[in-house]
Protein backbone atom coordinates (compact mmCIF):
# COMPACT_ATOMS: atom_id res chain seq x y z
CA UNK A 1 0.00 0.00 0.00
CA UNK A 2 1.56 3.61 -1.10
CA UNK A 3 1.56 6.15 1.56
CA UNK A 4 1.63 10.39 1.60
CA UNK A 5 2.70 12.02 3.92
CA UNK A 6 0.31 14.83 5.61
CA UNK A 7 0.94 17.49 8.46
CA UNK A 8 -0.70 15.14 10.26
CA UNK A 9 0.91 11.79 9.66
CA UNK A 10 1.27 9.45 6.65
CA UNK A 11 -2.21 8.23 4.97
CA UNK A 12 -2.78 5.67 2.13
CA UNK A 13 -3.10 7.30 -1.05
CA UNK A 14 -6.27 6.22 -1.58
CA UNK A 15 -7.91 8.34 1.42
CA UNK A 16 -6.66 11.14 -0.24
CA UNK A 17 -9.98 11.83 -1.78
CA UNK A 18 -10.16 15.04 -4.57
CA UNK A 19 -6.44 16.82 -4.61
CA UNK A 20 -6.08 20.08 -5.24
CA UNK A 21 -2.38 19.83 -6.58
CA UNK A 22 -0.93 23.59 -6.43
CA UNK A 23 -2.31 25.56 -3.59
CA UNK A 24 -1.14 28.12 -1.19
CA UNK A 25 -2.23 28.46 2.84
CA UNK A 26 -0.46 31.44 2.80
CA UNK A 27 2.08 32.30 0.41
CA UNK A 28 5.48 35.79 0.92
CA UNK A 29 8.54 36.42 -0.16
CA UNK A 30 11.03 36.73 3.01
CA UNK A 31 10.62 39.20 4.99
CA UNK A 32 6.88 39.82 4.51
CA UNK A 33 6.12 38.22 8.16
CA UNK A 34 7.75 41.92 9.11
CA UNK A 35 6.04 43.97 6.99
CA UNK A 36 3.64 45.41 9.32
CA UNK A 37 1.36 47.03 6.49
CA UNK A 38 0.70 43.57 5.37
CA UNK A 39 1.50 41.51 8.83
CA UNK A 40 -1.83 39.14 10.13
CA UNK A 41 -2.44 37.89 13.20
CA UNK A 42 -3.33 34.21 13.69
CA UNK A 43 -7.10 35.16 14.17
CA UNK A 44 -7.41 37.23 11.13
CA UNK A 45 -5.43 34.40 8.89
CA UNK A 46 -8.24 31.80 10.74
CA UNK A 47 -10.93 34.03 9.74
CA UNK A 48 -10.34 34.32 6.43
CA UNK A 49 -8.82 30.62 5.32
CA UNK A 50 -10.98 28.43 7.49
CA UNK A 51 -14.08 29.08 5.50
CA UNK A 52 -12.49 28.04 2.47
CA UNK A 53 -11.36 24.94 3.44
CA UNK A 54 -14.00 23.85 5.12
CA UNK A 55 -16.02 24.63 1.91
CA UNK A 56 -13.46 22.88 -0.38
CA UNK A 57 -14.14 19.76 1.52
CA UNK A 58 -17.84 20.26 1.21
CA UNK A 59 -17.86 20.74 -2.65
CA UNK A 60 -15.41 17.61 -2.36
CA UNK A 61 -18.40 15.48 -0.92
CA UNK A 62 -15.68 13.57 1.79
CA UNK A 63 -12.11 13.59 1.56
CA UNK A 64 -9.99 16.56 0.18
CA UNK A 65 -6.38 17.02 0.29
CA UNK A 66 -4.80 20.52 -0.07
CA UNK A 67 -1.04 20.15 -1.10
CA UNK A 68 0.78 23.24 -0.27
CA UNK A 69 3.14 24.59 -2.62
CA UNK A 70 4.61 27.14 -0.26
CA UNK A 71 8.77 26.58 0.10
CA UNK A 72 10.94 27.41 2.80
CA UNK A 73 11.32 30.81 3.50
CA UNK A 74 7.95 31.54 1.50
CA UNK A 75 5.44 31.80 5.15
CA UNK A 76 5.37 27.48 5.33
CA UNK A 77 3.88 27.29 9.32
CA UNK A 78 3.28 23.63 9.85
CA UNK A 79 1.83 23.85 13.32
CA UNK A 80 -0.35 26.17 11.95
CA UNK A 81 -1.34 23.84 8.83
CA UNK A 82 -1.49 21.11 11.64
CA UNK A 83 -4.15 23.25 13.28
CA UNK A 84 -5.89 23.78 9.96
CA UNK A 85 -6.02 20.02 9.19
CA UNK A 86 -7.72 19.04 12.59
CA UNK A 87 -10.01 22.20 12.22
CA UNK A 88 -11.43 21.32 9.07
CA UNK A 89 -10.88 17.67 8.34
CA UNK A 90 -8.93 18.72 4.94
CA UNK A 91 -5.83 16.73 4.48
CA UNK A 92 -3.06 19.13 3.90
CA UNK A 93 0.12 18.07 2.23
CA UNK A 94 3.29 20.71 2.88
CA UNK A 95 6.45 20.76 0.65
CA UNK A 96 9.99 21.05 1.38
CA UNK A 97 12.03 23.08 -1.43
CA UNK A 98 12.29 26.03 -2.71
CA UNK A 99 9.72 28.20 -4.62
CA UNK A 100 12.81 29.42 -6.67
CA UNK A 101 16.40 30.15 -5.90
CA UNK A 102 15.76 34.28 -5.40
CA UNK A 103 13.13 33.21 -2.67
CA UNK A 104 15.41 31.20 -0.29
CA UNK A 105 17.43 33.17 2.76
CA UNK A 106 21.36 34.38 2.24
CA UNK A 107 21.69 31.73 4.47
CA UNK A 108 21.18 29.13 1.41
CA UNK A 109 22.71 31.35 -1.07
CA UNK A 110 26.02 29.20 -1.52
CA UNK A 111 24.38 25.63 0.17
CA UNK A 112 26.09 22.75 -1.62
CA UNK A 113 24.13 19.77 -3.03
CA UNK A 114 24.79 18.09 -0.43
CA UNK A 115 23.49 20.46 2.13
CA UNK A 116 20.50 21.06 0.37
CA UNK A 117 19.84 17.23 -0.15
CA UNK A 118 20.14 16.55 3.69
CA UNK A 119 17.50 19.34 4.43
CA UNK A 120 15.53 17.94 1.73
CA UNK A 121 15.84 14.14 3.30
CA UNK A 122 15.33 15.62 6.63
CA UNK A 123 11.66 16.73 6.26
CA UNK A 124 10.92 14.27 4.14
CA UNK A 125 12.08 11.41 6.84
CA UNK A 126 11.83 13.68 10.45
CA UNK A 127 10.00 16.34 10.07
CA UNK A 128 9.67 20.09 9.52
CA UNK A 129 11.06 22.85 11.46
CA UNK A 130 11.23 20.59 14.55
CA UNK A 131 7.42 19.10 14.43
CA UNK A 132 7.23 15.66 13.42
CA UNK A 133 5.21 16.57 10.30
CA UNK A 134 6.53 15.51 7.20
CA UNK A 135 7.07 16.91 3.73
CA UNK A 136 4.72 15.20 0.88
CA UNK A 137 6.36 16.71 -2.22
CA UNK A 138 9.79 18.62 -3.25
CA UNK A 139 9.05 22.16 -4.46
CA UNK A 140 11.43 23.89 -7.23
CA UNK A 141 11.34 26.61 -9.39
CA UNK A 142 12.89 28.89 -11.98
CA UNK A 143 14.57 32.41 -10.70
CA UNK A 144 13.33 35.61 -12.01
CA UNK A 145 14.47 36.17 -15.50
CA UNK A 146 12.91 32.85 -16.77
CA UNK A 147 16.75 31.49 -16.64
CA UNK A 148 17.44 29.10 -14.08
CA UNK A 149 20.73 29.82 -12.24
CA UNK A 150 23.45 28.34 -10.23
CA UNK A 151 21.18 28.13 -7.33
CA UNK A 152 18.41 27.00 -8.87
CA UNK A 153 20.39 23.93 -10.50
CA UNK A 154 21.81 23.20 -7.03
CA UNK A 155 17.88 22.98 -5.66
CA UNK A 156 17.00 20.67 -8.96
CA UNK A 157 19.98 18.54 -8.61
CA UNK A 158 19.40 17.87 -4.41
CA UNK A 159 15.47 17.87 -5.30
CA UNK A 160 16.22 15.00 -7.75
CA UNK A 161 18.23 12.91 -5.20
CA UNK A 162 16.14 13.26 -2.67
CA UNK A 163 13.82 12.06 -4.78
CA UNK A 164 14.90 8.96 -5.60
CA UNK A 165 16.19 8.07 -1.94
CA UNK A 166 12.33 9.03 -0.59
CA UNK A 167 10.19 8.59 -3.54
CA UNK A 168 8.28 11.32 -3.11
CA UNK A 169 7.40 13.74 -6.13
CA UNK A 170 8.95 16.94 -7.53
CA UNK A 171 6.50 20.33 -8.49
CA UNK A 172 8.28 23.09 -10.32
CA UNK A 173 7.18 26.40 -10.21
CA UNK A 174 7.79 27.43 -13.55
CA UNK A 175 8.60 25.27 -16.61
CA UNK A 176 10.53 27.35 -18.75
CA UNK A 177 14.23 26.64 -19.52
CA UNK A 178 12.82 23.03 -18.94
CA UNK A 179 16.31 21.67 -20.53
CA UNK A 180 18.87 22.35 -17.61
CA UNK A 181 16.01 20.56 -15.09
CA UNK A 182 15.22 17.71 -17.78
CA UNK A 183 19.62 17.04 -17.71
CA UNK A 184 19.90 17.31 -14.13
CA UNK A 185 16.86 14.79 -13.45
CA UNK A 186 18.01 12.44 -15.66
CA UNK A 187 21.44 12.81 -14.43
CA UNK A 188 20.63 11.95 -11.15
CA UNK A 189 18.28 8.48 -12.21
CA UNK A 190 14.87 10.42 -11.50
CA UNK A 191 11.84 9.45 -13.26
CA UNK A 192 10.66 12.27 -15.02
CA UNK A 193 7.28 10.49 -14.61
CA UNK A 194 8.00 12.03 -10.56
CA UNK A 195 7.95 15.35 -11.89
CA UNK A 196 4.99 17.90 -12.29
CA UNK A 197 6.06 21.07 -14.43
CA UNK A 198 4.01 23.91 -12.90
CA UNK A 199 1.95 26.70 -14.29
CA UNK A 200 2.42 25.64 -18.19
CA UNK A 201 -0.59 27.69 -18.50
CA UNK A 202 0.39 31.15 -16.87
CA UNK A 203 -0.27 33.96 -19.27
CA UNK A 204 3.30 35.37 -19.18
CA UNK A 205 5.13 32.10 -20.05
CA UNK A 206 3.05 29.60 -21.68
CA UNK A 207 4.23 30.15 -25.29
CA UNK A 208 7.75 29.54 -24.06
CA UNK A 209 7.03 26.46 -22.01
CA UNK A 210 8.36 23.41 -24.63
CA UNK A 211 5.12 21.23 -23.35
CA UNK A 212 6.30 18.92 -26.09
CA UNK A 213 9.49 18.40 -24.79
CA UNK A 214 8.44 17.67 -21.11
CA UNK A 215 5.77 15.25 -22.45
CA UNK A 216 8.28 13.38 -24.73
CA UNK A 217 11.10 13.00 -21.49
CA UNK A 218 7.58 11.73 -19.51
CA UNK A 219 7.15 14.78 -17.27
CA UNK A 220 4.01 15.63 -16.56
CA UNK A 221 2.06 19.42 -16.94
CA UNK A 222 0.54 21.73 -14.28
CA UNK A 223 -1.93 23.24 -15.49
CA UNK A 224 -2.40 25.01 -11.97
CA UNK A 225 -2.80 28.77 -12.42
CA UNK A 226 -6.98 28.45 -13.46
CA UNK A 227 -8.68 31.39 -12.10
CA UNK A 228 -6.25 34.17 -12.76
CA UNK A 229 -8.23 35.54 -15.55
CA UNK A 230 -7.84 38.64 -17.63
CA UNK A 231 -11.76 39.00 -16.71
CA UNK A 232 -10.85 39.80 -13.46
CA UNK A 233 -11.76 43.49 -12.57
CA UNK A 234 -8.04 44.06 -11.45
CA UNK A 235 -6.07 41.13 -13.13
CA UNK A 236 -2.29 40.15 -12.10
CA UNK A 237 0.32 40.01 -14.84
CA UNK A 238 0.35 36.96 -15.17
CA UNK A 239 -3.43 36.37 -15.75
CA UNK A 240 -4.63 35.17 -19.00
CA UNK A 241 -8.15 35.27 -21.26
CA UNK A 242 -10.33 32.36 -19.41
CA UNK A 243 -10.83 30.89 -22.60
CA UNK A 244 -7.13 31.17 -24.28
CA UNK A 245 -6.44 29.00 -20.98
CA UNK A 246 -9.31 26.31 -21.19
CA UNK A 247 -8.55 25.74 -25.08
CA UNK A 248 -4.88 25.23 -24.43
CA UNK A 249 -6.31 22.28 -21.67
CA UNK A 250 -8.41 21.13 -24.05
CA UNK A 251 -5.59 20.78 -26.75
CA UNK A 252 -3.57 18.88 -24.39
CA UNK A 253 -6.30 16.42 -23.23
CA UNK A 254 -7.59 15.80 -26.92
CA UNK A 255 -3.97 14.92 -27.47
CA UNK A 256 -4.08 12.03 -25.55
CA UNK A 257 -2.27 13.17 -22.39
CA UNK A 258 -4.56 12.96 -20.38
CA UNK A 259 -2.79 11.06 -17.50
CA UNK A 260 0.30 13.79 -17.81
CA UNK A 261 -2.22 16.50 -16.62
CA UNK A 262 -3.19 18.04 -13.80
CA UNK A 263 -5.23 20.83 -12.50
CA UNK A 264 -5.41 23.84 -9.70
CA UNK A 265 -5.92 27.29 -9.29
CA UNK A 266 -2.55 28.44 -7.26
CA UNK A 267 -5.00 30.57 -4.68
CA UNK A 268 -3.95 31.92 -1.67
CA UNK A 269 -6.00 31.45 1.53
CA UNK A 270 -4.12 34.35 3.55
CA UNK A 271 -1.75 36.18 1.35
CA UNK A 272 1.24 37.15 3.28
CA UNK A 273 2.97 40.62 2.32
CA UNK A 274 0.65 41.07 -0.41
CA UNK A 275 -3.22 41.64 -1.22
CA UNK A 276 -3.64 38.71 -3.18
CA UNK A 277 -6.16 38.09 -5.87
CA UNK A 278 -9.73 39.33 -4.44
CA UNK A 279 -12.14 36.84 -5.04
CA UNK A 280 -9.74 33.94 -6.30
CA UNK A 281 -9.51 31.15 -3.75
CA UNK A 282 -9.41 27.40 -3.97
CA UNK A 283 -13.10 26.82 -4.88
CA UNK A 284 -12.63 28.59 -8.24
CA UNK A 285 -11.80 24.53 -9.05
CA UNK A 286 -15.59 23.76 -8.12
CA UNK A 287 -16.93 26.73 -8.42
CA UNK A 288 -15.51 27.93 -12.32
CA UNK A 289 -13.28 25.09 -13.32
CA UNK A 290 -15.17 22.25 -13.54
CA UNK A 291 -18.49 23.43 -14.43
CA UNK A 292 -16.35 24.98 -17.39
CA UNK A 293 -14.66 21.37 -18.06
CA UNK A 294 -18.43 20.12 -18.43
CA UNK A 295 -19.79 22.90 -20.80
CA UNK A 296 -16.72 21.95 -22.69
CA UNK A 297 -17.60 18.68 -23.12
CA UNK A 298 -15.00 16.96 -20.62
CA UNK A 299 -16.84 13.70 -19.26
CA UNK A 300 -17.16 12.58 -15.99
CA UNK A 301 -14.97 10.09 -15.65
CA UNK A 302 -12.36 12.00 -16.73
CA UNK A 303 -12.80 15.22 -14.49
CA UNK A 304 -12.60 12.00 -11.57
CA UNK A 305 -9.44 10.55 -12.99
CA UNK A 306 -7.78 14.27 -12.84
CA UNK A 307 -8.74 14.94 -9.39
CA UNK A 308 -8.49 11.88 -7.53
CA UNK A 309 -7.02 9.06 -9.69
CA UNK A 310 -3.65 11.06 -11.92
CA UNK A 311 -3.55 13.22 -8.29
CA UNK A 312 -2.83 10.34 -6.50
CA UNK A 313 -0.33 8.36 -8.48
CA UNK A 314 1.67 11.39 -8.81
CA UNK A 315 1.51 11.92 -4.79
CA UNK A 316 2.33 8.43 -3.88
CA UNK A 317 6.05 7.56 -2.43
CA UNK A 318 7.56 5.50 -5.28
CA UNK A 319 11.45 5.05 -4.11
CA UNK A 320 13.46 4.16 -6.69
CA UNK A 321 13.81 0.56 -7.22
Amino acid sequence: MSFVNTVLGAIPVEELGFVAIHEHIGYGMPGSELDTKWWKSPEVRYEETVPKLRKFREYAGGAATFVDATGICNGRDIPYYQSLSEKTGVHIVACTGFVGGDTALAHFARASVEYLTEVFLHEITVGITGTNAKAGIIKVGVSRGGRMTELDKRIYRAAARAAVQTGVPVMTHLAIDAEPAIAIFQEEGLDLDRVLFGHVDDGVNHAQTPTARILEVGGRLGFDTFGYETELPDPPFWARPRKERMDHFLRELGAGHEAKLLASADANCSPLGWPGVKGHTINYIFEVLIPDLKRNGVADDVIHRLFHDHAHDFLAAKPAK
